[in-house]
């Protein structure tokens, strides 16, 4: 099926804020994140991508529905719990476009459209003069009790596309995993890859 992917600003940006919040908590509820996610929590955390010029937000429309949604801004621009992790980096934090999140219905994967937003939000970034793309992935144990047999790693997909782990250039954020009664801290890796 053909996906309309394209980066949505202004009006229509911030129309689709509730619907690619409600895909976080969707989408993030599966392995390796285990997100229990709070709709509240998500407006707010997207309310930068309408008010920040340099950030990008690209959706994937299958008509009229969201049913993707990948973002990213300037890393000096974003969250302080991301940016401190290149506290000791020698890549300088101006000179990073933070990828965010990538998140996209289950019955949609594997017809490219990760590759779609990853090249759209390169070409900002780029565009943009900034000099690295970079994100960040939970770091969670092989043996985890919640990981599905059958559940395959991102890591072929982000290393094709040039993409590398930074060695200890790690960020620290809390979140309440599914079942769980209280937030605990999660490691997320960054990888990045010159542009």
């Amino acid at each position: 099926m053909a996906l309309d992917i394209r980066i949505l600003t202004g009006e229509e940006l911030r129309a689709a804020i509730p619907d690619v919040a409600a895909l976080r908590i969707e989408v993030f509820r599966d392995f390796p994140y285990l997100y229990d996610g709070d709709m509240t929590y998500e407006e707010r955390y997207l309310e930068p991508y309408t008010a920040t010029p340099q950030a990008v937000l690209v959706g994937a429309f299958d008509g009229d529905h969201l049913v993707g949604a990948s973002t990213g801004m300037p890393l000096c621009t974003h969250a302080d719990d991301f940016s401190a992790a290149f506290a000791n980096c020698e890549i300088a934090q101006s000179d990073v476009f933070y990828c965010a999140e990538s998140v996209l219905r289950q019955q949609y994967r594997g017809q490219g459209v990760g590759h779609a937003f990853f090249d759209l939000r390169e070409a900002e970034a780029k565009a943009q003069g900034l000099q690295v793309s970079a994100f960040c992935s939970v770091v969670r144990p092989h043996d985890h009790p919640s990981r599905p047999k059958q559940y395959q790693p991102l890591d072929p997909f982000w290393r094709a596309r040039g993409y590398a782990p930074l060695p200890g250039v790690v960020a620290v954020f809390d979140w309440k995993d599914i079942g769980d009664d209280i937030e605990t801290q999660k490691q997320l890796q960054f990888w990045s890859r010159p542009l």
